[in-house]
């Protein structure tokens, strides 16, 4: 099924509920997953990596993901993933495969990472205005503790993850689940996030709106254009900062 076109923001539907991915959305990790934190856990497997050659690595890495075609949850995928970056980072040898397993459980742990400055703000705010709230994440971190670590009791209305639910985004069922537990259609709901094809085209394609999450900030004009005919509805934010103008003028309240 390909995306379906929609004039959001020009001509939306009553928007009543706001899903967000959760990685690099919501929050980042902090030291412990990134350079320095893969050079300890590898040490301790006998791996030798260089962690000045970590974001390379991520980037190199990418495709393990990208290339995925199944969309049931595995986490050898994302070990898969982890192993690669750990090689790209020099890392060599049958330990790696331990040592990414060790990184990949670290992964599930709340404490190992920050709200972006943005978040808990727009949060509340649209909420207040009435909004309910649900994330959607390809993770095997429990939501309903994201929910409590970081203090946002009583502002998530449903959350999803992949692992629980059995299929990553952009698989169509992730996203009927979470509209579901939440109880809004798909035209009445804007998913949030930084992927363009697990967050805008897994929620484009049951007929949600969609915002793109860019932080870099860099090559926003470049990048719309670049998503192709069809994506003129899909505004491209720098900041969560940006949602709530964006959106309160669409929220509607049962």
């Amino acid at each position: 099924m390909g995306p379906v076109s929609r004039s959001f923001p020009a001509q939306p539907r009553m928007l009543r509920a706001v899903f967000f991915d959760v990685d690099f959305t919501l929050i980042y990790p902090g030291p412990t997953l990134q350079g320095q934190g893969y050079e300890h856990f590898c040490a301790r497997r006998g791996v030798t990596v260089d962690p000045a050659r970590f974001r390379e690595a991520v980037a190199r890495a990418a495709p393990v993901l990208d290339e995925v075609k199944a969309h049931n949850y595995d986490a050898q995928v994302f070990i898969d993933y982890t192993r690669a970056i750990i090689e790209q980072m020099g890392g060599e040898g049958p330990a790696t495969e331990a040592a990414a397993k060790d990184i990949y459980d670290e992964w599930a742990e709340c404490h190992h990472f920050f709200l972006y400055d943005d978040a808990e703000a727009v949060l509340r705010e649209l909420a207040a205005a009435g909004l309910r709230i649900g994330l959607i994440s390809n993770t095997q971190r429990p939501l309903e503790e994201f929910a409590a670590h970081f203090a946002l009791d009583g502002l998530i209305s449903a959350s999803v993850s992949s692992a629980q639910f059995g299929f990553l985004k952009p698989h169509p069922s992730i996203f009927e689940a979470a509209l579901a537990a939440i109880g809004v259609p798909a035209g009445d709901a804007v998913m949030v996030g930084d992927s363009v094809t697990h967050d805008i085209e897994g929620a484009r394609q049951i007929g949600m709106h969609a915002v793109l999450l860019r932080r870099s900030g860099a090559g926003l004009s470049p990048l719309q254009r670049s998503l192709g005919a069809g994506y003129d509805d899909v505004p491209v934010i720098a900041s969560l900062a940006e949602l709530p103008a964006l959106l309160l003028n669409h929220a509607g309240s049962d």
